[in-house]
């Protein structure tokens, strides 16, 4: 993969990103448009606050684009969805993707596509259309010169909704088979282990970048934050933690500390005072 996309999501003296996620609404589920009802007035707000990216769905990437100016984020396009992030287990578990992906990201100016692999012990089904999801992704990916972002998201069995199995190992083989399929990037999980995270690092062998997951206090995500950008994560690409609390730019800023400035946990939480 050639670096001129990829070079507009990482800044050149810490070699590292922080992007924030706001693909939240693309699964139709009302419990997660928290703090995004108003999507044209949220990225404002984001935009403002100059993180290195944004991760937006086809159909609000312009609220981002429209905006002029170099110092804009860039942006990362989610180019699928399914439906097990409801409120009940669904009988057939699915993933679906865009007919024309990469062209979609191309015409949006698009610096990265990002696309998921989801396991749910039982649903072998799931992880199967994610596969095929991916390994066509990347034969246009590479027609067009487009990075590959994968989300490797181990579920927890038999559970309703976005609910994560923080599990070292099935985390450490999604991550590898993310590799090994052919990702640019890797957006994982934090482990509560650091010795865990670093083997995940080991195996991923290209940059990942840590998701938030759900929303939690300011001072625990911070010190998350810090330890796994200290165990070799290259970045951040952070959704309710950034977009639910009462200031998303204080929140951006003191997470741009961390990843950028090498900031501890207690001063990053001083910006947010």
């Amino acid at each position: 993969m050639t670096p001129y996309r990829l070079n507009r999501l990482f800044q050149p003296e810490s070699g590292r990103s922080l992007a924030v996620a706001v693909d939240h609404g693309m699964p139709g589920e009302p419990d997660l448009l928290e703090g995004i009802e108003d999507m044209e007035a949220v990225i404002d707000v984001l935009v403002s606050a100059e993180p290195d990216a944004l991760l937006l769905t086809p159909g609000q990437a312009e609220l981002l684009q429209r905006h002029v100016g170099r110092a804009k984020p860039a942006l990362v396009l989610r180019v699928d969805t399914g439906n097990v992030f409801g409120r009940e287990v669904p009988d057939q578990p699915a993933s679906w993707m865009y007919n024309d992906p990469v062209g979609m990201d191309v015409r949006r100016d698009a610096a990265c596509v990002i696309v998921n692999l989801q396991d749910s012990p039982g649903q072998p089904s799931l992880r199967e259309a994610c596969v095929q999801n991916i390994m066509r992704l990347r034969g246009e990916c590479d027609r067009a010169g487009m990075p590959m972002m994968i989300e490797p998201v181990p579920m927890a069995p038999n559970t309703a909704g976005y609910d994560v199995h923080r599990d070292a190992e099935r985390l450490r083989g999604l991550v590898r088979q993310a590799t090994e399929l052919g990702a640019d990037l890797i957006k994982c999980d934090p482990l509560p282990e650091k010795a865990d995270f670093e083997r995940v690092v080991r195996a991923a062998r290209v940059p990942v970048l840590v998701r938030g997951g759900g929303r939690i206090s300011d001072e625990e995500i911070l010190r998350v934050t810090a330890e796994v950008l200290e165990a070799g994560a290259t970045g951040l690409v952070y959704g309710r933690n950034v977009i639910q609390h009462d200031d998303p730019a204080a929140m951006t800023h003191a997470l741009a500390a961390l990843v950028h400035e090498h900031a501890t946990a207690d001063e990053a939480l001083a910006r947010l005072a």
